[in-house]
Formats: C-alpha cells, structure tokens, sequence
C-alpha cells in the first residue's frame, strides 16, 4: 500500500516505524529528518517530481511517499468488551471518515465501527493523520445485525436526529455506542428505531445542520465527559 503526504509520512516515521516497507523522496529534507528515515533501515529511493506524481496517483505528495503494510482491520469481537464506540453508518467521505477517526482517537473513545463491505483505506489515512493505525476500527457489512448484536453485548445505542434529546441534558449508560449516519440522508429508519435514545444539537441563527465530523466531536465530546 503506498501513502503520501508530509504530516502521514512523518506520523508514520514517529510512531509507527515497523509499517515501512521503502521510502521515496521526491525533494530533498533537513540533514535531522533525514538521519531520522536512515535510522529505519529500509530502502530509501529518490524519485523526480512526474514519477512521484505518479506513484501519488496526482495527490499532493510533498515530496513525501511510502510503501507500508497492509492496513489490519480489528476483530470486532473485540470491540465488545470497550465501554464507548462509534458506528459510521452509511458514511462515504473519506474525508468525513478520517476525521472522526482523529476525533474519537484524540478523545478516547474504544473502537469504531465501519458498517461496509470495504473501505478506501489510503484516503481515510491521510484524513485521519496517521490516527487510524492507534485506533481499532471493524468493518461489519449488515448495519441491523451489528446493532442487534450491540445490543446483546450490553451496550445502549445513541443515534443522531433532529427530533432528538438535547445532548446537553442528555444521560448516557457505562457502555454507550454513538451511531452517526451518511452525509446526505442520515440514519436509516430502521436503524433509528434499533436505538435506546436519539440525540441532537440544538442551534441558534435558524440553522439546521452541520458537518458529520462537526456534530460528532460535540456529541462525541459530551457522552465521554457523562
């Protein structure tokens, strides 16, 4: 798998030095960050700017690409036995994705679950940071069945809608899972009433809605801080 990018590369270089398998730099670093690559002992490979375009497949390498490791999807098994989660369901931005990834990592929360078949993972890595490898994220393809399964496990399930609770009055249980749903249509209805309780965040000016990502980290923000 190749990413690209200075703020993943240098995530990656930090924290997560084992998942290189070559470098290619495309523009020439400080003599510090450059010792720093050596010290990881693969290949490193200078590519001109139209190879490294190419390898970029046109995104904005900034001189910056790699050939790691497969990405490992969790056991979601394993996820059952966290007290918060996060279910994307229906969610299809990556950019979206990577950065609700980012969020719950930077907040806490256990694990995070993607209701779909695949995932394009070299896009939600580069959303996220880099944050995607500390996080444990599942893929489930039946959203319903997931839920249901939640539900056995012990978890009261929280989804988003505008006929909801007031997240700042907003009690939540010891093992919570937040549903949020796709950018465009939200939850599913049936989706919706599988849920223990229904959330929203009541604005000011007359406005109705606000980014996936932006709703989550303020819903996200409080249900951990109950």
């Amino acid at each position: 798998m190749i990413i690209y990018g200075k703020q993943l590369f240098l995530y990656l270089l930090k924290k997560h030095r084992d998942k290189f398998i070559k470098i290619y730099l495309a523009k020439e670093c400080e003599k510090p960050l450059f010792k720093e690559i050596l010290k990881t002992g693969v290949e490193v490979i200078r590519l001109d700017f139209k190879k490294a375009q190419a390898l970029a497949k046109g995104g904005n390498h900034q001189g910056f690409l790699a050939e790691i490791l497969p990405f490992e999807f969790a056991d979601f098994k394993t996820l059952k036995n966290e007290k918060s989660l996060v279910i994307l369901y229906g969610l299809s931005d990556v950019g979206n994705i990577g950065a609700i990834i980012r969020t719950a990592y930077a907040l806490g929360v256990g694990g995070i679950v993607v209701v779909s078949k695949s995932l394009a993972i070299e896009g939600v890595l580069r959303a996220s940071s880099g944050a995607m490898f500390d996080m444990k994220v599942a893929l489930y393809s039946d959203g319903l069945a997931l839920l249901n399964e939640l539900k056995q496990s012990g978890f009261e399930i929280y989804g988003t809608s505008l006929k909801g609770v007031d997240i700042k009055s907003a009690k939540f249980g010891n093992k919570k899972a937040l549903i949020m749903g796709s950018e465009g249509s939200g939850m599913p209805k049936k989706a919706l009433e599988k849920c223990d309780k229904l959330l929203t965040i009541k604005m000011k000016n007359n406005w109705d809605s606000l980014n996936v990502s932006a709703a989550f980290a303020i819903i996200c923000d409080r249900m951990l801080d109950e």
